[in-house]
């Protein structure tokens, strides 16, 4: 072979040839799968290392907030501040379990009770209601931008399952209670606090986290300081379910609670929300809004409520 160096290259490019020649090209069709499932399992591993990474790293920033300090009017302040699960009033959180999510401990990501209502209320009302945990709505606000479609619908449901397996639930209420808007350039509790309040997140009253609660539906429409009848009613109703599911409702649903206790207080809570008149549940108020004239704005629907209705107490004077 040596002593005939060219007839071993001829040879070898001879059966090179071959082989490029058997070897068949791929369709356009499969290289279009290869692309999506690369793509798929790329997105897949992208999307799952930034959840676990916000499971111990503040979110420095949403979309949201982007697209409102861009938004945000002339001499107006944007304003947020985080506050750590341990700094945030227990009357706070459970002012947005009892107004946004009274499954929020029991439910995987997605309350399926509450989809199947909303979708029937639906079928019979101009004004639609929707049934999105607090899971789905941190997954909305922390990863997705924000907009309404079927597109975003669908990856909204997929980070909620992501950040139910990955973040525990204290984590999932504590960023929550971070970035959800609670004004006009205004995110987080400890910035409605500040400003509304003039006091922190840790020492928000029963009343005063109800108010910032009941503001949640419209929050550059609705000052928690000058509460309207509308906000003081729903405040009150708020207040009152905090007051129902109890003080313990968290230490309820923890691994130490025995399953029977667990089981007997809840249907001691439920036998006590279902005694209640059904204009009494925060939800049922919202249908109230569907009687505001459509020229007419929330802001001038609100009648100012002295500040002096709610005092340092955390009852507001109205009473309940």
């Amino acid at each position: 072979m040596f002593l005939f160096p060219d007839l071993f290259l001829v040879g070898h490019t001879e059966r090179t040839e071959m082989a490029k020649k058997v070897t068949p090209q791929k369709s356009i069709w499969q290289r279009i799968w290869s692309f999506c499932w690369k793509s798929a399992i790329g997105f897949f591993i992208v999307t799952v290392v930034w959840v676990i990474l916000y499971r111990w790293v503040n979110p420095p920033v949403t979309f949201l907030q982007l697209k409102e300090r861009i938004n945000c009017s002339e001499g107006m302040e944007f304003h947020k501040t985080w506050a750590d699960a341990d700094e945030i009033s227990l009357y706070m959180k459970l002012a947005v379990v009892a107004s946004e999510d009274n499954n929020f401990m029991k439910h995987y990501g997605l309350d399926w009770g509450a989809i199947k209502k909303a979708r029937a209320y639906n079928e019979t009302h101009k004004k639609t209601r929707g049934a999105s945990t607090i899971s789905q709505q941190v997954a909305k606000n922390v990863f997705l931008w924000p907009s309404r479609s079927w597109i975003r619908k669908g990856f909204e449901v997929y980070f909620t399952y992501l950040i139910e397996f990955f973040w525990s639930k204290e984590r999932i209420l504590e960023v929550y209670l971070n970035v959800i808007e609670t004004g006009p350039c205004k995110f987080g509790v400890e910035a409605a606090a500040h400003d509304y309040f003039h006091t922190s997140a840790a020492k928000l009253t029963r009343d005063q986290a109800a108010l910032i609660a009941a503001c949640l539906p419209n929050p550059k429409k609705m000052n928690p300081s000058k509460p309207g009848s509308y906000m003081m009613k729903r405040q009150s109703q708020i207040a009152r379910l905090t007051r129902l599911i109890g003080d313990n409702y968290f230490e309820r649903y923890s691994e130490k609670t025995d399953k029977m206790k667990r089981i007997k207080e809840e249907m001691e809570v439920q036998k006590k929300i279902e005694e209640l008149p059904p204009g009494e549940l925060p939800g049922i108020i919202e249908e109230e809004i569907e009687t505001v004239s459509k020229d007419q704005s929330l802001e001038e629907t609100q009648e100012t409520v002295p500040s002096a209705a709610i005092d340092s107490t955390g009852d507001s004077a109205q009473g309940e």
